[in-house]
């Protein structure tokens, strides 16, 4: 498993900010189109069809085929598991057991945190003053937001840790997805795990089966979750990681508890406490320090590398 520093350590421009806004709104919207999907689809299934769904408009895309170094296969077949197998399993069940979509979507505000810290044990230094000020702002806010939803945000124990387990699962997959995307480009690298996360999770997807039922409502979720929270979604993910490094390009995760939250109030009735908005302005603040130029710890430190575009 290893890192690399962003190929652009400035200030985020136009386009890492717009990477990060539809990121934000894909996937801030995902865990809503979960909880559609849920009253009728078993949370394995879900994740297939989720995945099936991305790779399948990601196919379509003529540079997905670009070759991959064989070398390489061990990293991308690792990505698949702990950025989409994995966690695409975990976040349902949670939801299944409880975990309401607003209160999955604050515990994956948790993500940037815990790609900072696997940065800083893989490059081996930390992130700059700033970066650490806006990362901790940032997590103040989710905590803030997490906090005055309480009191509608039900779930079990044991579906709050598998959502957390899945969240430090993220935190090492921004670290994996830079240097991949920085070599190949998005779509290569993206469209490769998810047939690799297909595979894996097409025997749970299969088992599910039985114990679903057919439902518009839920399969028109799928189809927006599959190709814009799966596909589209992890190519603009990885692109900004790759643009900022994993410590900066994973703050817009923070944006995800603020669109869920949005939306799980709009659409599923779920309740939010007054400390709700003091949060977001938290969030904002946190993810625009975090944004700012990178400051290099150690001037020997490997600088950025030329990758190809998405």
């Amino acid at each position: 498993m290893s890192t690399a520093p962003g190929t652009r350590p400035e200030a985020f421009g136009i386009a890492e900010w717009g990477l990060l806004a539809s990121v934000a709104l894909m996937w801030g919207s995902s865990f809503l189109w979960i909880a559609i999907g849920l009253e009728a689809f078993r949370p394995a299934l879900i994740t297939l069809v989720r995945i099936a769904l991305g790779a399948a408009a990601l196919f379509l895309v003529r540079r997905s085929r670009t070759p991959v170094a064989r070398e390489d296969w061990p990293r991308i077949v690792l990505l698949a598991l702990v950025w989409t197998a994995i966690p695409l399993l975990l976040f349902p069940i949670a939801q299944d057991l409880g975990v309401s979509s607003s209160a999955a979507g604050m515990i994956n505000g948790a993500v940037p945190l815990f790609a900072a810290v696997f940065a800083t044990i893989l490059l081996r230094r930390p992130p700059g003053a700033v970066q650490i000020v806006g990362l901790l702002v940032g997590f103040a806010g989710v905590g803030l937001i997490s906090v005055a939803s309480a009191t509608g945000a039900s779930g079990s124990a044991v579906g709050t840790v598998l959502a957390l387990a899945a969240t430090v699962l993220y935190g090492i997959a921004a670290n994996i997805a830079v240097p991949l995307q920085q070599r190949y480009g998005a779509i290569p690298v993206i469209f490769r795990s998810l047939l690799v996360a297909l595979i894996v999770v097409l025997p749970f997807g299969v088992a599910a089966i039985p114990g679903s039922r057919w439902a518009w409502p839920g399969a028109l979720a799928m189809i927006v979750l599959g190709i814009f929270g799966t596909g589209l979604a992890y190519i603009a993910s990885s692109t900004l990681l790759g643009r900022a490094g994993s410590t900066r390009g994973a703050v817009q995760i923070y944006f995800i508890p603020v669109v869920a939250l949005a939306l799980g109030v709009t659409f599923r009735g779920e309740t939010v406490g007054p400390l709700a908005l003091v949060g977001i302005g938290l969030v904002l603040i946190g993810a625009w320090l975090t944004s700012r130029r990178e400051r290099r710890v150690d001037a020997s430190a490997p600088g950025p590398v030329q990758r190809p575009e998405p």
